[in-house]
């Protein structure tokens, strides 16, 4: 009887430490979780969406090559205006010469043709020339007249790729702004985490102190210190992944918003309530670029088309030249010392050429059709991706009450085995294993919340409703 009324006073004064343990836990659960003091520039997520579409380097890239379409559409414009050049051309020769005609009696004719017998008498001629300096300087003028549509559909052609290239910019911008949010996402889990891992190890910490003292006073088995000591081990190699997962996210964001990676910056704002979020149901597919983007291919496809049909049609320009010329010396004179004025129509009908223009343009049909077949399947895999996002978000949904539900149950799993504990009902190592399934469960609904706010956030991104989160990328078309 004195053996057990001993060990019951152990257990009586053991349930003390682990108490104290839970009461940090159930303290913690109820509470706020704090942010942790990180130094630098605190930035909320839209800060982070606003500075990376306009710092990333993606985004600046996409917007470069808008910017080089601009320019390829209005070069391609200039050929439905005539075009004006200057030109000049110089020659010196040092090559001469002379030409001697004899003179003599020549005969003479009547009206009707016939000799008269008569005689005229020529007296000759020397003629010297040389070639010297010649220059010549004048304007010219081209114009295309009838192409057979080839200009036209040039130009029409740079102008989708203008809109293209201004979808590009909007894809682009929308996959950053994802990619954004998934990394602030990634620092908010970090964050937690951390404080899931410091919140344990305090309290092991706690519980340490407690546990050798106990022992040191004869009242706790040095087995008990040792199962403690194993969980403190695993605690503070939990808190320094923890952190190093902090940084390297905090990284990621830096990257993403155009800042240098070894800036201090820190998160504002945790996930999202669930009833903050929009229902689903209410996606477009027609409203990605990615669609828009399919369209004008297709509306490509069919002017390159007309621009191999272009090839077998007549082609009509006209060109005027205003030039001066100057030199060709005879006698000591210049030959040619004035202005002239030149036009020249050309006219090219293409007759016969083994079948190349005709098999150029039967090869642009096939690539017409090609993309309108690639348009119908892409559209369908739009479909499904959008159909898989709405799945994912509602499990994810389930998940994140499922965490929930599991975070207040081991909540009162650890109150039990207090309770159980303090009535010497049940032993240190399952009140350690309780406190165990806590921190497992809180980092579960941590991980559920987040991956139900980067669920909702792909939905947006298949559904084509990115501009709920920045109306940044909602950009107007030309």
């Amino acid at each position: 009887m004195r053996k057990t009324a001993i060990l019951l006073s152990v257990n009586a004064r053991g349930s003390l430490f682990v108490s104290f343990a839970c009461l940090m836990f159930l303290f913690s659960l109820c509470r706020p979780t704090p942010a942790l003091a990180a130094a630098g520039e605190e930035l909320s997520l839209q800060e982070c969406i606003d500075m990376a579409l306009r710092q990333n380097r993606q985004v600046q890239m996409a917007a470069m090559q808008t910017q080089g379409a601009r320019y390829q559409s209005k070069s391609l414009r200039a050929n439905f205006f005539p075009s004006f050049s200057a030109e000049g051309t110089a020659l010196y020769s040092n090559a001469n010469g002379s030409l001697a005609i004899a003179g003599g009696n020549l005969p003479t004719f009547l009206a009707s043709g016939v000799v008269d017998g008569g005689f005229a008498y020529f007296p000759g001629t020397d003629i010297d020339f040389k070639v010297g300096a010649v220059y010549m300087a004048g304007l010219q003028l081209q114009q295309p007249i009838y192409t057979g549509g080839k200009i036209r559909a040039a130009y029409a052609m740079s102008t989708l790729g203008v809109q293209m290239a201004r979808l590009n910019e909007r894809l682009t911008a929308s996959e950053v702004l994802v990619e954004t949010v998934k990394a602030y996402a990634g620092v908010v889990k970090a964050r937690e985490m951390v404080e899931v891992a410091r919140k344990y190890d305090e309290m092991l910490s706690g519980l340490m102190k407690d546990v050798e003292s106990a022992y040191s006073h004869g009242l706790s088995q040095k087995n008990d210190v040792l199962k403690v000591q194993v969980q403190k081990n695993g605690s503070e190699l939990s808190m320094r992944r923890a952190e190093n997962a902090l940084r390297l996210a905090t990284m990621s964001l830096c990257h993403l918003i155009g800042k240098p990676l070894t800036t201090q910056i820190s998160v504002q704002s945790l996930f999202p309530e669930a009833g903050s979020l929009p229902e689903t149901g209410q996606g477009d597919i027609t409203a990605r670029p990615e669609f828009d983007m399919l369209e004008r291919q297709v509306q490509v496809a069919g002017w390159e088309v007309r621009m191999s049909h272009s090839e077998k049609l007549p082609q009509v320009g006209v060109s005027g030249n205003y030039s001066y010329m100057h030199g060709l010396e005879v006698n000591d004179k210049s030959l040619f010392s004035k202005a002239s004025f030149a036009v020249l129509l050309n006219v090219s009908i293409p007759l016969y050429h083994f079948g190349e223009r005709t098999n150029n343009e039967a090869a642009a049909k096939a690539k017409l059709e090609q993309v309108q077949l690639r348009q119908a399947d892409v559209s369908e895999q739009m479909l499904l991706e959008l159909t898989q996002a709405e799945n994912n978000l509602d499990e994810a949904e389930l998940e994140t009450r499922l965490a929930a539900r599991s975070l207040e149950q081991a909540a009162e799993n650890m109150r039990v085995s207090r309770s159980q504990y303090e009535a010497g009902m049940e032993t240190l190592s399952d009140c350690l294993q309780a406190g165990a399934l806590w921190q497992q469960a809180w980092q579960t609904h941590v991980e559920a919340q987040c991956d139900r706010y980067l669920s909702y956030v792909q939905y947006l991104k298949t559904s084509g409703q990115l501009s709920l989160l920045s109306h940044a990328i909602d950009t107007e078309l030309p």
